[in-house]
């Protein structure tokens, strides 16, 4: 998909190509020193203003791993340990604002999370008592999530 545009130096046509926004998001299993345990999600500071899964876009030289370690500790405080990848999602229609492709990583942490950078609350969630609405296709991730981690 593009369009196609005219060199101004040579005066033959070129298409200019759009592609995909590379992002993660990050399922963070996490255990809080008072016993509490579950996956931590984020309230978003910005639209859509809805719970959603940690996570963000990959800076240009950045692994996806390092993406994930980063937006991860930016958006709970939580300095986390990879476990895996765990799928890929590519929806065209995933995010209304743009074509986003999100690799999701499983990550475990320890401590209180405590919502920093775009996110505006933080809490710790489990299959029984997720939010009814989440932003994205983030109900379909945890969906996917919970039937193969259980």
């Amino acid at each position: 998909m593009g369009k196609n545009l005219i060199c101004p130096e040579c005066g033959y046509g070129i298409k200019e190509y759009k592609n995909p926004f590379p992002t993660v998001d990050i399922i963070i299993e996490c255990e809080t020193p008072d016993g509490g345990k579950g996956i931590v999600l984020i309230f978003r500071k910005k639209e859509p203003r809805m719970w959603a899964i940690p996570g963000g876009f990959v800076d240009y030289g950045e692994t996806l791993e390092d993406a994930a370690v980063r937006e991860a500790f930016e958006e709970t405080s939580l300095k986390v340990e990879l476990i895996r990848q765990f799928h890929s999602y590519s929806d065209p229609a995933r995010d209304s604002r743009q074509h986003d492709i999100s690799m999701v990583f499983i990550a475990k942490a320890k401590g209180i999370p405590e919502a920093a950078d775009d996110a505006e609350r933080i809490g710790l969630f489990n299959k029984n008592n997720l939010p009814d609405e989440l932003a994205f296709d983030h109900t379909i991730i945890l969906n996917d999530y919970f039937k193969k981690r259980y």
